[in-house]
């Protein structure tokens, strides 16, 4: 990551009116924008990121991530949607419908059954965020979002607190902070679902970008797309990017995990040590526009998804159709299914414990 501090301009960051809820709660958008063009639009409606503008080689700046063109389209999309952008949680990824803590078993909503995935039927993009201005300085500008989650939300046990800060710098560094409390022994885990298009929102696939993921080994899943418990090294198979690789080179391939997915669906594991300080986990590079973006984590896993529920029934806030490929999500994370697999790394949070990961975006440009 940049570490040049020479650029004193202060950062811009504004807030304005997004609109209403059809339960009438009232949405805000923030506009964070840095002194080199790197520019993150979010609502409290879910957390979502909406925009981010990132300039080319040739300093054309575009929108690099998919989403919708209002609140509207964001709350009508209930059922299997698209998560466009949003802050996940409860539980990030799937759980097979329910776990044990001491003894005592806890049934999930199972809005893809027999899953609940990304938190269950009303998650937490579903939810409107509190929010509140950190710091607005010369060098960053950061906002944090809160939510409290109820005993018994979709399931999960103990009232949880959630605090998520969104940061942008001048070194083109977006860094999100994911902390949790609780009240009862519960399990938590938080990840964001943005999809990057380098070539720009709305320009077609991403199968001519080239992916390198700083990960040795991913986690098989059985044809309810739940991990078997194994642990596999990519090595050999379509699931190896420890080298730049056009992500459409194996898109389609024949491989029985990726048929299982109708493409990339699955969670790596991150190379490195899981802890406070972040670890590289992804680079994903536009040869055409130059753009390149580097993702950073603390968490022990991330989940890579090639939209493959996108089948042209989208339409996308430029106006244009989404199809299969033209969105590629990083979801830094804990494992699937973690509460049921004894050997992934626990997602337990105790009372008087604190959740704290925390993923960085860093954005470039390769002439």
């Amino acid at each position: 990551m940049a570490n040049d501090s020479n650029n004193i301009a202060k950062i811009s960051l504004r807030e304005q009116p997004y609109g209403q809820t059809v339960d009438g709660e009232y949405v805000k958008e923030f506009i964070l924008k840095n002194n080199n063009g790197i520019e993150v639009r979010f609502i409290t409606y879910g957390g979502t990121i909406t925009s981010i503008m990132a300039p080319d080689k040739n300093g054309n700046c575009e929108n690099i991530v998919l989403g919708f063109a209002s609140l509207q389209e964001y709350e009508n999309n209930p059922g299997a949607r698209p998560y466009f952008g949003a802050l996940i949680g409860r539980y990030a990824n799937r759980i097979a419908g329910k776990f044990t803590i001491a003894d005592k078993e806890y049934s999930l909503s199972l809005n893809e059954p027999p899953n609940c995935l990304h938190g269950g039927m009303n998650g937490f993009d579903r939810k409107v965020w509190k929010a509140e201005v950190v710091r607005n300085t010369d060098q960053i500008a950061e906002v944090r979002l809160t939510l409290e989650s109820p005993d018994g939300d979709q399931g999960f046990p103990g009232n949880l607190l959630a605090r998520v800060t969104y940061s942008l710098n001048n070194n083109n560094e977006f860094s999100i902070h994911y902390q949790a409390t609780t009240d009862k022994t519960t399990v938590v885990n938080l990840t964001n679902h943005s999809y990057f298009n380098l070539s720009g929102e709305g320009k077609g696939t991403v199968e001519s970008h080239l992916l390198k993921l700083f990960c040795s080994a991913y986690t098989p899943v059985d044809q309810y797309m739940i991990p078997t418990g194994e642990v596999a090294s990519v090595i050999g198979t379509p699931m190896d990017f420890n080298k730049p690789t056009l992500i459409g080179v194996h898109l389609r391939d024949s491989f029985e995990q990726l048929h299982k997915a109708k493409g990339f669906d699955h969670n790596w594991v991150v190379d490195g040590k899981p802890g406070k300080s972040v670890r590289p986990a992804a680079e994903l590079y536009d040869p055409i526009s130059g753009r390149k973006v580097d993702v950073f984590t603390t968490t022990p896993g991330m989940q890579v998804y090639t939209g493959n529920g996108l089948d042209g029934s989208l339409i996308g806030s430029s106006g244009k159709v989404y199809r299969q490929g033209d969105g590629i999500a990083f979801e830094p994370q804990y494992f699937p299914d973690s509460p049921n697999q004894n050997n992934f790394p626990s997602t337990v949070l105790n009372p008087n414990e604190l959740y704290d990961e925390k993923t960085v975006y860093y954005f470039s440009v390769i002439s």
